[in-house]
């Protein structure tokens, strides 16, 4: 059996290629090495799956990083708000939380993975899972079709790869369609893992005093060597056994890897903001005042609610301020060591968890070598990619996903209209 268009990859792009494909009346087959489709998006959103995010497009773009203007193109195709259309037609009512995220109703993410699985069987896709893709086939300057790991050969007029990237190798994103697109003449840009947990070696980090401590809305940088902010993110953090992990470290992740490498360093600095409404001087004075009204009260309940207590005690004993000592015994000039910690806690971080520990992989088939409007390969007719084998990386919320889903859409239908076409 021929078919016009083959996807390799039952992820959030996969899944979309192929209905984007099946939608053109394409006979389409959706190959995947697992026991089932659609394992990436049943975990995503922690369990309730991020659909995509309504922010303005624009904004959208700004919150992918890696290549996000590469999107520009396939937004003006299909767009963040017909990604939220096409889920509402196949019955997923969605609804916005904060930062424009967009979850379904039922706040569970496998009924966006079955109402997707729905759409293919109206369309007649055939699907196999346990079937593992050994290699793509080329012939004469385009592709024909794939070889399976138990030998069977089976042709196509166009094939998508929609195979992931390397984080999360449990879904089974294990790197597999980089050597294929090396095979075909791409490019792949050095992988490294974003949104990913950050090391570090400092002792604090080391006895585990701050262990599971989250603190809320603070501001997170990372520094150059001069102690410059290269960027900075105002959300939770937590703090690990190992490190510092948690919204606004995984967004600062990749500007760790990158100044190690840029600079040749073993360690980079990130700093917390932990009152990053306040001013520095403001809130020197707003605590000398508490010293003054209430001189005897201890330090410690002087300034309880300032900060959530564990950080606070580390703090003042980073200071040198004993918790226990009335506000009247601590000098100013430790009073001035605490506020400025409370601003710039500073600690050297060495690295990052593993590629297989990220939510997200940097770097992969370069976005110079693909066609924006259509995901076409560049190199070789009637191959397309989409999804996270990309050179596209974006912050957690929603961003990815709706990458995937833009690219996928492209990808399939595309490939869709090159099969038919019979190029």
């Amino acid at each position: 059996m021929t078919y016009d268009v083959i996807v390799i990859g039952g992820g959030p792009s996969g899944l979309m290629a192929a209905a984007a494909a099946g939608e053109k009346g394409a006979r389409v087959l959706l190959i995947d090495k697992g026991d089932k489709l659609g394992r990436k998006l049943a975990i995503s959103g922690g369990g309730r799956c991020n659909v995509t995010n309504r922010l303005p497009v624009d904004e959208i773009i700004k919150h992918i990083p890696g290549n996000g203007r590469f999107l520009y193109s396939g937004f003006s195709i299909f767009s963040n708000e017909d990604i939220i259309a096409f889920f509402e037609r196949l019955g997923i009512q969605l609804k916005e939380e904060d930062h424009g995220r967009m979850f379904p109703v039922t706040d569970k993410a496998q009924s966006v993975v079955d109402a997707l699985l729905g759409k293919l069987e109206e369309l007649k896709v055939k699907t196999y899972t346990n079937s593992p893709v050994k290699d793509l086939l080329f012939e004469g300057g385009r592709a024909k079709g794939v070889l399976l790991a138990n030998g069977s050969e089976i042709e196509a007029g166009a094939v998508v790869v929609a195979v992931g990237g390397k984080s999360v190798p449990h879904t089974g994103s294990t790197g597999d369609g980089y050597a294929w697109a090396e095979k075909a003449g791409h490019t792949i840009t050095e992988l490294f893992p974003t949104e990913v947990p950050v090391t570090s070696k400092e002792p604090f980090i080391k006895s585990k005093i701050l262990q599971g401590l989250s603190l809320r809305s603070v501001a997170v940088s990372v520094l150059n060597p001069k102690g410059k902010p290269l960027i900075t993110h105002r959300m939770d953090m937590l703090f690990t056994h190992f490190g510092v992990s948690g919204p606004a470290v995984l967004r600062s992740s990749q500007f760790v890897v990158k100044a190690i490498k840029k600079w040749n360093l073993k360690e980079v600095e990130m700093q917390i903001d932990a009152l990053p409404d306040q001013n520095g001087e403001a809130l020197f004075q707003e605590i000398a005042k508490l010293v003054k009204e209430e001189p005897k009260k201890s330090m410690k309940n002087l300034l309880k609610g300032f900060l959530p207590e564990r950080y606070l005690l580390f703090l003042l004993e980073r200071s040198g301020i004993d918790a226990g000592a009335q506000g009247s015994e601590v000098s100013h000039e430790k009073i001035r060591s605490f506020c400025v910690l409370c601003k710039q806690f500073t600690f050297k971080v060495d690295g990052t968890l593993p590629l297989e520990k990220a939510f997200v992989t940097g770097g992969g088939v370069s976005v110079k070598e693909i066609e924006p409007q259509t995901m076409a390969s560049k190199m070789m007719d009637g191959l397309y990619f989409c999804g996270e084998i990309l050179d596209i990386h974006g912050y957690t919320g929603g961003y990815n996903i709706t990458a995937a889903f833009v690219t996928g859409r492209l990808a399939g239908g595309s490939a869709a209209e090159f099969a038919a076409g019979g190029q």
